[in-house]
């Protein structure tokens, strides 16, 4: 049984920073990619940033490149989304998610397990 459980999420003003953990069992953690998504009210799920299995290689949706950094410790089966400059537009619930292979996609098709999700809320 694969799980991943988020946490670090909450309340913060306009420019504040937050970190977010997410710490997975039942499964290899180093051979798979992983990812950060988030959903707000009425919208659909969307990517945020990815990293590879071995952590060489990360993406970013535009929105949050330069902001955001995705990080993991594969030895703590730990990856984590330092999220600094925030604005209100990036209140949502934020999700990790475990790729079924090991590059870390941006389409969350690609996504086999999921966390249940941390708020995050940006007040102006």
């Amino acid at each position: 049984q694969v799980q991943l459980v988020e946490s670090g999420g909450g309340l913060v003003q306009a420019g504040g920073s937050l970190r977010l953990s997410c710490v997975a069992s039942g499964r290899i953690f180093s051979y798979y990619g992983m990812g950060w998504f988030r959903q707000a009210p009425g919208k659909e799920r969307e990517f945020v940033a990815a990293i590879r299995w071995s952590g060489g290689s990360t993406s970013y949706a535009d929105s949050v490149k330069g902001r955001f950094t995705i990080s993991r410790d594969n030895a703590k089966n730990t990856v984590y989304l330092q999220m600094n400059i925030l604005k209100p537009e990036d209140t949502a619930v934020y999700f990790c998610a475990t790729d079924r292979g090991s590059y870390g996609s941006i389409n969350p098709g690609e996504y086999e397990y999921w966390g249940q999700g941390t708020q995050v809320t940006v007040s102006s």
